[in-house]
C-alpha cells in the first residue's frame, strides 16, 4: 500500500484516487491525518475540504526529525513521506494543524505576494542601476541620489541613458521630460538643477564602453517602467480585496497600518479565528518574540531569526511607521532605546507588542483604542 501511495502525483486524478483508497481505510475523513511542509495551496485546500486533519509541518522541523533517524544525511522523497507519517503519527500535538482560511483572504494572499514580489524586483533593478552609473555615469548619481526609481530619474534616464548625450540636453528638454512624467511644482528650478549636475565635470569611459554601459541603463530603466505601472494594477486590486474582508476595518483602524500594509499583514496572519490559541502564539508564529536558551548556568534571550519574512519586513515597516501616528508607541519606543536598546531591538519589540494589540482586536471583534491599547503605560506615568 505504501508504495501505491508513493506514485500519487499532486493533479486532480491524483487526490481523486487518494480519496478513494482512504475511503476504504477510513470510516469518517477526520481519522485520516496527513502531514505536509506546506499550510497554503490548491492540494492543501482540497485536503482540508475533505475534513482530513491536516497538519503543516515546517521543513526544518521535518528535517530535525530525519536526523533522528538518518545520521548519514541521505534524502529521498520516500524517506521524507515515511519521516512526516511518524511524526504525525505520535508528535502532532507539537505542531500547529492547517487553518481553515476563507477564500477571501487567500485571494489576498495571491494579491499580497504578487505585489510585494513587484516592490522587491523593481527594488533589485534600482539597485543594479544604482551600481552601473557609479561606474560609468555619476552625474546622474548626483542629479538623482538614491531615488533611481522615481520619476524624474526615469524620464532624464529614458533620454539619456550615457553622460554624453546628458551633456547636451538643454534646459527646456529637461524640463519638457520632468513635465511628461508628472512633475508640477519646481520644473524649472528642478530642471536648472539636473541640467547642471549632468554638464559637470567628471571621469568619462570610453565611446564603445559608454555604449554597452548605456543599453544596460536603457533596459534597466524600462524595467522599473514597467514595475512601477503593475504595482499601480495590483494596489487597485489589493485594495479592493482589503475592504472587501470583513476584518479590514479593526485592522485599518491600527495606528501606522494604510491600506497595503495592513493587506498584507492580515494575509500572512490569516483569519481563521482557531489558528492563534492567544496573543503568544501569533507573536511566536509573527517571530517577533524572543526565545531562550538555557543551559546549567547560561542563559541567553535572542531574537527569532528563523521567520515568515514578508510577514516580519510587514511588521517592521508597521512599528516603525506606527511611531508618527501613536503616542504610545512613540513613548515605548522612546523608553526603550533609554535603556540602551538599538533601533532595531527596539522596532522588534514595538512590533511585538502591536502584534498582541491587533490579537486582542481582532479576538474581539473592536476597532483600536489608544487609550485601551497604552492603558498600563498611561497609568504608569501618571
Amino acid at each position: 500500500m505504501r508504495s501505491s501511495l508513493e506514485e500519487i502525483p499532486d493533479t486532480l486524478a491524483g487526490v481523486r484516487a487518494l480519496h478513494e483508497l482512504l475511503a476504504g481505510l477510513a470510516d469518517e475523513p477526520t481519522e485520516v491525518i496527513v502531514g505536509i511542509e506546506k499550510d497554503r495551496g490548491l492540494l492543501v485546500a482540497a485536503l482540508v475540504g475533505a475534513s482530513y486533519r491536516v497538519f503543516a509541518v515546517n521543513p526544518m522541523s521535518a528535517a530535525r526529525y530525519r536526523e533522528r533517524h538518518v545520521t548519514s544525511g541521505s534524502k529521498s522523497d520516500p524517506g521524507d513521506a515515511k519521516v512526516l507519517a511518524d511524526l504525525v503519527r505520535t508528535d502532532r500535538h507539537n505542531h500547529r494543524e492547517a487553518a481553515g482560511d476563507s477564500e477571501g483572504v487567500e485571494a489576498l494572499t495571491v494579491l499580497a505576494r504578487a505585489h510585494q514580489n513587484a516592490v522587491w524586483a523593481r527594488q533589485r533593478e534600482a539597485n543594479a542601476l544604482r551600481n552601473a552609473l557609479k561606474d560609468y555615469y555619476p552625474g546622474a548619481l548626483d542629479a538623482f541620489g538614491t531615488d533611481l526609481d522615481g520619476r524624474d530619474a526615469l524620464a532624464i534616464l529614458a533620454i539619456a541613458p550615457t553622460p554624453s548625450l546628458g551633456r547636451r540636453l538643454s534646459r527646456s528638454r529637461v524640463a519638457a521630460a520632468l513635465a511628461r512624467a508628472g512633475r508640477q511644482r519646481s520644473l524649472e528650478r528642478r530642471a536648472s538643477e539636473i541640467q547642471a549636475a549632468l554638464r559637470a565635470e567628471q571621469l568619462a569611459p570610453g565611446p564603445t564602453l559608454e555604449a554597452a554601459y548605456g543599453a544596460t541603463t536603457a533596459a534597466h530603466v524600462a524595467l522599473i517602467q514597467a514595475y512601477s505601472a503593475q504595482l499601480e494594477a495590483l494596489e487597485g486590486s489589493l485594495r479592493e480585496s482589503f475592504e472587501a474582508h470583513p476584518s479590514a476595518g479593526v485592522v485599518h483602524s491600527l495606528p501606522g497600518l494604510g491600506t497595503i500594509l495592513g493587506a498584507r499583514v492580515l494575509a500572512e496572519f490569516g483569519d481563521d479565528p482557531e489558528r492563534y490559541a492567544s496573543a503568544q502564539s501569533r507573536r511566536n508564529y509573527a517571530g517577533t518574540s524572543p526565545i531562550t536558551r538555557a543551559s546549567g548556568k547560561s542563559h541567553v534571550v535572542l531574537a527569532r531569526h528563523r521567520r515568515n519574512r514578508r510577514l516580519a519586513d510587514a511588521l517592521d515597516q508597521w512599528a516603525f511607521c506606527s511611531l508618527s501616528t501613536s503616542t504610545g508607541a512613540r513613548a515605548y519606543y522612546d523608553e526603550l532605546r533609554a535603556r540602551d536598546k538599538t533601533h532595531r531591538q527596539a522596532i522588534r519589540q514595538l512590533a511585538n507588542r502591536w502584534v498582541g494589540i491587533l490579537h486582542a482586536c481582532l479576538e474581539q471583534g473592536v476597532a483600536y483604542d489608544e487609550g485601551i491599547a497604552w492603558k498600563h503605560r498611561v497609568d504608569l506615568a501618571a
